[in-house]
C-alpha cells in the first residue's frame, strides 16, 4: 500500500509564499516523476510542476519563476516552494507520483488527498 500525505497549505496574502511537502510511504521499489496538480472550482485539474528521477523540472507556464519543486529522493519527499503568490493560485493541490511497488510491476501513478491553497487578494 502507498500513501502520499501533504502538508503546508493554508492562507496566505498575494505576495506571500508557502511551502507543500508531500511524503510518500508504503510499498516502493522506485519511483519516478513526482509533481503537483491543482484544482480550481470550476476548472480542471492542471498541472502545476513536476521533476523526475533525474531532476528535470517542469513547470506551467502560470508559475515559471515564482514556484519551484525539489525532491529528497532519501526521504521519498517532493516540495513545491511558491512564491509571490497571486489569488489565481488559490487551489486545492495535490501531490502525484509515478513509482514502481516491486520488481515485477509496471509504473503506476498514485495521488494524495489534496491540500487547500487560499491566497487573498
Amino acid at each position: 500500500q502507498v500513501q502520499l500525505v501533504e502538508s503546508g497549505g493554508g492562507l496566505v496574502q498575494a505576495g506571500g509564499s508557502l511551502r507543500l511537502s508531500c511524503a510518500i510511504s508504503g510499498s516502493i521499489f522506485s519511483i519516478n516523476r513526482m509533481g503537483w496538480y491543482r484544482q480550481a472550482p470550476g476548472k480542471q485539474r492542471e498541472l502545476v510542476a513536476s521533476i523526475t528521477s533525474g531532476g528535470r523540472e517542469i513547470y506551467v507556464d502560470s508559475v515559471k519563476g515564482r514556484f519551484t519543486i525539489s525532491r529528497d529522493n532519501a526521504k521519498n519527499t517532493v516540495y513545491l516552494q511558491m512564491d509571490s503568490l497571486k489569488p489565481e493560485d488559490t487551489a486545492v493541490y495535490y501531490c502525484s507520483t509515478q513509482l514502481r511497488i516491486d520488481y515485477s510491476s509496471g509504473y503506476q501513478d498514485y495521488w494524495g488527498q489534496g491540500t487547500q491553497v487560499t491566497v487573498s487578494s
